[in-house]
């Protein structure tokens, strides 16, 4: 067990591809926390599989290594907004917080956020300027942005004292002037063992902890991961845990796993300012005390940023439904929603009166949703989505709804007609600049309701080569009503397979969702029209046989390839009297009503 005073926890915050992962990979490989013959895969912490595809970090991850006689424990905390949730309840884990920022594009928006919920709860954060090795970076200009940002966000004079050193976390070297020989990282190791305070509390004092993350294990049950506050624990001891109610009930500690490198190892006794996960509390939930069973104590609930959005997820009763999942009934998605919830708390799960095959989920934003249903997806899960909705707030009998504060970087050519859409959307523009490369940077305060549906077309606008990023701003008076989607879709008007023939005879209709063979059903989107109209097609239809036969024309249509939507881009395009239909194997998108006369009717 390691003395309090040779321990330093702290967390790598920062916006959304500064770097932070690529960094932890660099201080893993600086202090020899791998064997010389182990294979290092890129982005080491990413293990989980979506991560890997995304190229994001979506949970908050612990390591530990050794730096001179000091055990320095790190988390890897995610950058995008949506799962900021993550970021916040780590942060109490925590002594200090390595802030990095883009040395080329300095503070963003969720920047802002790490480092507003850092300042808040009195950490003092060592700044990095990372990516000094890209072109055209101007990273002291960017360092003067940052201390202008601790000033708006009412950083204290200790605080606007920050350390910071100027690094290369793909190169692996930091260094504390511009000026000095690139070699390694020993520059921001030294920042972290002069600057990073120990953890404060005493070994003597009865043991107490609460609980950050969850870890499970079919062996083991669930665990409770969280740095210990005070005292020490060992195998086999009793112990309290304190639910958010207050109430007590007795355990005994079953198993003790640390982080050595990137691996969880068991040990025999932990003590204050260790990061630990502890098996044998049965069902603690995150904010849950751990306490030693003679001082029973209750620490503060870990209060989060209430979620800004919400679907509605229903069993699936289209002509398909079973056909791919194995997990089709409202028990099992309950059940496996209900199981997130304990883990991921940011989610807000809520049952619907009257309707016993539907359920309501909340959480920041469509990717922090559309991720926890993409992963019920690949475990058999069968379900139909809404479309997204806003969460209204009513303050003095006056309705609010939430603001993002968006920033946008493209090429200075597709700049007019952004700033035309987002000001359609009751968007209010307040930052534009354009730099010596032509890159156009636009900070808009737009209601989250105009975001909805807009990020498919802004890449299709911008040809793939713009940026947007949003975080919650604040709550604002209803900005009034927001365009839908200026497109109707084609809709399918009868059951069977999509056919080459009818497809090649609708391409010029719009742009097509399914291929030749895929399987169809009446009331089933199968692409987007050109108009603003909805229009009921028949996409089965098989050519007329005759005994003229044209020389091979016929034979082989040109086809354009269908434009195959993402969960996200699928969840994102659908409109309130759409479902996207989410199965194991594909993901579909149909009217809510399948039947186009009672459709007309509805009219």
């Amino acid at each position: 067990m390691q003395s309090p005073e040779k321990i330093r926890n702290l967390a790598i915050v920062a916006h959304i591809d500064h770097g932070k992962t690529t960094l932890m990979d660099a201080l893993l490989k600086e202090t020899n926390m791998f064997r010389e013959n182990e294979e290092i895969p890129e982005r080491v912490m990413d293990s989980y599989e979506l991560e890997k595809e995304r190229g994001i970090t979506i949970f908050a991850k612990h390591t530990s290594l050794s730096y001179l006689d000091l055990k320095i424990n790190l988390i890897d905390t995610p950058g995008h907004s949506d799962f900021s949730g993550e970021v916040e309840r780590v942060l109490g884990m925590c002594n200090s917080v390595l802030l990095l920022i883009d040395a080329k594009e300095g503070p963003m928006p969720q920047t802002r956020f790490v480092l507003s919920k850092a300042l808040k709860i009195g950490l003092c954060p060592i700044v990095v300027m990372n990516k000094i090795d890209r072109p055209n970076v101007l990273p002291e200009e960017a360092l003067d942005k940052t201390f202008d940002l601790f000033v708006k966000l009412g950083a204290t004079d200790e605080q606007l004292d920050f350390p910071y050193c100027y690094a290369s976390a793909l190169k692996g070297y930091a260094l504390k002037n511009l000026q000095d020989e690139k070699k390694d990282l020993t520059p921001l190791f030294e920042m972290i063992v002069n600057k990073v305070p120990p953890p404060s509390g005493r070994l003597d004092m009865p043991f107490l902890m609460q609980a950050s993350t969850l870890s499970y294990s079919d062996f083991l049950g669930q665990g409770a991961t969280g740095r210990i506050l005070e005292g020490t624990i060992k195998k086999g001891d009793p112990f309290v845990l304190v639910d958010k109610s207050g109430h007590p009930s007795p355990f005994k500690v079953t198993r003790i796993e640390g982080y050595v490198g990137l691996n969880k190892v068991e040990i025999h006794e932990a003590g204050v300012g260790d990061i630990v996960s502890i098996s044998g509390a049965g069902e603690v939930m995150i904010g849950d005390t751990l306490c030693d069973p003679n001082h029973i104590t209750q620490l503060p609930k870990v209060e989060l940023t209430e979620p800004t959005l919400s679907v509605e997820i229903e069993v699936n009763s289209g002509p398909f439904a079973g056909k791919e999942g194995k997990h089709i009934t409202m028990n099992k998605i309950r059940e496996r929603l209900y199981r997130e919830k304990k883990s991921n708390i940011s989610l807000k799960v809520t049952e619907i009166p009257g309707r016993e095959n539907a359920i309501s989920i909340a959480g920041r934003g469509e990717l922090h949703l559309s991720i926890l249903m993409e992963a019920m997806r690949r475990e058999g899960f069968e379900f139909l989505v809404s479309k997204p909705k806003v969460i209204f707030k009513t303050i003095d009998g006056q309705t609010y709804e939430p603001i993002e504060e968006t920033h946008i970087e493209v090429p200075d050519a597709f700049s007019g007609t952004i700033i035309k859409e987002l000001s359609r959307r009751r968007g209010k523009m307040h930052f534009l600049s354009t730099n010596e490369h032509q890159i156009t940077m636009i900070h808009f305060y737009l209601p989250t309701r105009g975001l909805i549906g807009y990020r498919n077309e802004f890449l299709t606008v911008t040809k793939g080569l713009g940026i947007l990023t949003s975080i919650f701003h604040s709550y604002a008076p209803h900005k009034g009503e927001i365009p839908s989607r200026k497109q109707g879709v084609l809709i399918s008007t009868n059951e069977g397979k999509a056919t080459a023939y009818a497809a090649f005879n609708l391409q010029s209709r719009g742009s097509l969702f399914v291929k030749p063979t895929d399987p169809v059903y009446e009331g089933m989107v199968i692409g987007k029209n050109s108009r603003d109209n909805d229009l009921v097609v028949n996409i089965t239809k098989e050519k007329q046989l005759t005994n003229v036969r044209a020389s091979g024309s016929d034979e082989n249509p040109l086809l354009t390839p269908p434009t195959l939507l993402t969960l996200e881009q699928a969840i994102d395009f659908i409109q309130e009297d759409e479902f996207v239909e989410v199965t194991p194997k594909s993901i579909r998108l149909r009217k809510k009503e399948l039947k186009e006369n009672k459709r007309k009717r509805h009219r």
